[in-house]
């Protein structure tokens, strides 16, 4: 175990917080709940951003940047969007001096003044659909803030886009979801669960919500990522229409879908261990270290030498090389501090190893040492790292997969919660009460309907009820 960070086993929530400052990801900020963003850990949302940003363009959409503040009329425009996040907003009341004519919300997120905007731009069926992404921060007053998971200011992107019909803003809906799916298996190598959310955990204003739930490490689900079919909302709210291809005047539909800077904590929690972070090649700032190791100048001559032999050709392949030839701290330092920040491969020359044409490779994620020839390590590097990404996305596979529940036994479903924590498949009636009554007795939420779960069979009823099912669902406890 690294000095000074906590096993898992005594305590999860302290383990994560000595890893997100000992690997340098993040720290505390003077105002309470907000966190400064070190350059490692920044580095690490760049590559979620830039990943993300491509996928977005792919699909057609443009990014653009909307204000900050928001005139609070404006949020009291939709009536269930402002009540979801009245108890969350900071409000400005003054400016330059003067208190404001119209107090100014801090956006918790930007759908009343993106559609103020879409009000001036969308006015024929030819101007849709309208497909506009923001990268931006929010804030959200949290009482009770964990860095990365939840603070009171946050980076994330926020999709907003304006359709003819209800059937393309699903449609738009679900491809978005599809797109936050790929991202976090493919690239975070996180398998998820798909499906829509109840009523009670859709958002504020939505018809529908889609969402992606991952399992974290001491086995809680985390929302990775949310997509909202906003139905036409907004569009009321803010008077925007459309004149159809039959000169008629319609209001347009609506979405908005969004991931933040918790994908960085969930990629803490799926994957580290009690040695610290652990990073999925395809997003690892760096996703191979080489550590030179010498006695004086001579051997550090023919290392260095060797090293450059190494890493040039790899980069070429476009793998993401870094050298760390520091001499201020010792070989051993650098395998922990490396080890700490989870970058998938390490590479070790010394002189021995100059001598005999060979390297030392030594995986993160299993710790297993290889010696290969010079040759080896430029030819097979590409293949270990995509080994390593696949390996990491099927170990948490099976991690999910061992701990979750089927049942339709709510003796069953309690205990297991109370006692292994992790996902229960179970029969669910849909309604509000029994959704409540597990999550008082639980302290677990319906994660999800799934899109590819069981068909209800006639005859099958909610365990907690008796009432006929309707839905099998995932609980869980949750962040």
């Amino acid at each position: 175990m690294s000095k000074g960070v906590t096993k898992q086993s005594e305590n999860y929530s302290r383990w994560y917080t000595d890893v997100v400052q000992k690997a340098e990801l993040a720290d505390y900020s003077p105002v309470k709940g907000c966190m400064v963003i070190r350059p490692y850990g920044y580095s690490i949302w760049e590559s979620l951003q830039q990943t993300l940003d491509r996928m977005f363009k792919d699909t057609g959409h443009q990014n653009a940047y909307f204000p900050m503040f928001i005139p609070q009329s404006y949020l009291e425009k939709e009536a269930e969007h402002v009540e979801g996040f009245a108890p969350e907003t900071a409000v400005v009341t003054h400016g330059g001096g003067k208190e404001l004519d119209e107090p100014l919300v801090v956006r918790p997120t930007s759908e009343t003044i993106i559609w103020s905007m879409y009000q001036k731009w969308i006015g024929s069926y030819r101007d849709l659909p309208l497909l506009i992404n923001q990268w931006a921060n929010v804030v959200r007053w949290e009482m009770r803030t964990r860095l990365f998971l939840r603070t009171t200011e946050f980076l994330w992107q926020e999709g907003h886009t304006a359709h003819a019909t209800f059937d393309e803003a699903e449609e738009e809906a679900r491809r978005m979801l599809e797109v936050y799916r790929t991202m976090a298996e493919e690239y975070m190598a996180i398998p998820v669960l798909t499906g829509i959310k109840s009523e009670s955990e859709k958002f504020a204003g939505a018809v529908h919500t889609y969402t992606i739930e991952a399992m974290m490490g001491d086995k809680k689900a985390l929302q990775s990522g949310t997509s909202h079919n906003l139905g036409q909302n907004f569009a009321k709210a803010f008077d925007v229409q459309f004149q159809n291809e039959n000169n008629e005047l319609e209001y347009v539909y609506a979405t908005s879908w969004g991931v933040s800077t918790r994908l960085v904590g969930a990629l803490i929690m799926a994957h580290g261990d009690d040695q610290g972070l652990v990073l999925p090649p395809k997003l690892a700032p760096h996703q191979a270290v080489i550590v030179p190791i010498w006695r004086n100048d001579d051997q550090k001559a023919e290392v260095m030498e060797a090293v450059d032999n190494i890493a040039s050709p790899l980069r070429e392949k476009d793998v993401r090389v870094h050298v760390d030839d520091r001499e201020t701290v010792t070989p051993g330092f650098k395998f922990n501090d490396w080890e700490m920040k989870g970058v998938p491969l390490r590479i070790e020359i010394g002189p021995r190893d100059v001598e005999n044409d060979q390297a030392v490779l030594v995986r993160r994620l299993t710790r297993e040492k290889a010696t290969l020839s010079m040759d080896e390590v430029t030819s097979t590097v590409p293949d270990i790292l995509e080994d390593i990404q696949q390996t990491m996305f099927d170990r948490a596979l099976k991690f999910r997969e061992d701990n979750t529940l089927t049942t339709t036994d709510y003796d069953e479903l309690r205990e297991f919660i109370d006692n292994d924590s992790g996902f229960v498949l179970a029969p669910w009636d849909g309604t509000g009460e029994t959704e409540e009554k597990v999550k008082d007795d639980t302290r677990a939420t319906i994660r999800c309907i799934p899109f590819d779960g069981p068909e209800v069979e006639d005859g099958a009823e909610d365990p907690v009820s008796g009432k006929p099912a309707k839905h099998w669902v995932y609980y869980s406890r949750a962040y």
